[in-house]
């Protein structure tokens, strides 16, 4: 497994290093305290999870992260000490899978990075619609290769996107309750709807025609969301 840091403090770097290398003792840690360089090594490395701090010397993580988005949906952590809200919503709405405060407990961070590797690679022989189409509109989602699309134009969506959009299109016309997509698609986040209400915005914009008048996932009385199939 090929790991990448972007981070400018060499004792993170360390730490999290250790963490890795006591789990994985194959893993590849490729690491720069750049974040152009972060972007260039994201481009020719292709690591299988990056690891971004957001206060950089040249550019700011935000920058790096939008750059990365442009070409990859690698999972992708957060890593900083900015805690804000506005920080946090903006980290992922930008595409971060996730976003955690420093200081850190490195078991907390590998517990999450193992979360988002099983998403990126989840098997579909769980799937009620394994190896067949789903087709609303202009909306067709293939289960089989997990491609997205809207008309002639192919969605990116990252890994715990897609797992949002897998749980409400497979269970079509069910509320599910925000804390059963938490559990499912967040189980690190249970408590925390925000991120949930982030990603749920994400999907819109990416398969909504009006995205502030969504037609197909929709929000039930603040309890949970309904995907709606016709």
């Amino acid at each position: 497994m090929k790991v990448l840091i972007i981070e400018d403090d060499p004792e993170i770097i360390d730490v999290v290093a250790l963490t890795l290398e006591l789990k994985w003792s194959d893993v590849s840690l490729i690491s720069t305290f750049l974040g152009e360089k972060g972007v260039e090594l994201a481009k020719e490395e292709l690591p299988d999870i990056i690891i971004l701090d957001l206060g950089l010397p040249d550019i700011t993580g935000f920058e790096v992260l939008k750059q990365i988005r442009a070409f990859s949906d690698v999972p992708l952590v957060i890593l900083t000490v900015r805690g804000e809200e506005m920080d946090k919503v903006r980290g992922l709405e930008l595409g971060a899978d996730d976003y955690m405060v420093k200081p850190f407990s490195p078991g907390e961070l590998l517990a999450r990075l193992k979360a988002l590797l099983r998403r990126g690679h989840m098997p579909e022989i769980k799937a009620k619609v394994a190896g067949k189409l789903f087709v609303r509109g202009k909306l067709r989602i293939d289960f089989t290769s997990r491609e997205v699309s809207v008309g002639d134009k192919l969605v990116k969506l990252g890994p715990r996107e897609y797992d949002l959009l897998y749980m409400l299109v497979t269970n079509a016309g069910m509320v599910l309750l925000n804390q059963k997509l938490l559990e499912e698609v967040f189980p690190e986040h249970k408590a925390d709807t925000q991120f949930l209400d982030v990603y749920i915005k994400k999907l819109r914009e990416r398969l909504e025609e009006d995205p502030d008048s969504p037609e197909m996932i929709l929000s039930e009385g603040g309890i949970g969301y309904k995907f709606v199939s016709w």
